[in-house]
């Protein structure tokens, strides 16, 4: 069955920071929200393009070979495959995901397991 989803209750949903969960799939791309506060781990994604979208609040994203990025609400990034990068924010801020299904939070590093994002976890 075809149903609408509120982006709003379902980020009223989410308690924890950088832990994206998936709101639903799309051609083989998962629509993820995650908030985030503070600094997350640098990290590439050797595969995949990943998208942030600023949904609300501010975060920065510090790019590897170049200037960070300041991201408002209702702009968005993308990072290209390999590039490292990570998010930080230093007031939460809720955003918007999009990436291949089965792609890791945390690419290609290891990260404390707060930060890890459980494997097909939806809200």
């Amino acid at each position: 069955m075809i149903q609408k989803i509120n982006i709003s209750e379902k980020f009223d949903l989410i308690s924890e920071h950088f832990r994206p969960k998936t709101v639903t799939e799309l051609n083989g791309q998962a629509f993820q929200l995650a908030k985030i506060k503070g600094d997350y781990p640098w990290h590439a994604h050797p595969e995949e393009d990943e998208m942030f979208f600023c949904w609300k609040g501010a975060f920065t994203l510090d790019i590897e070979g170049q200037d960070s990025v300041a991201v408002g609400e209702g702009e968005c990034i993308t990072v290209p495959k390999g590039i490292r990068h990570r998010p930080r924010a230093a007031e939460e801020c809720w955003i918007f995901l999009i990436e291949p299904v089965g792609t890791k939070n945390n690419g290609d590093t290891t990260v404390d397991a707060k930060y890890d994002a459980p494997a097909g976890a939806w809200v």
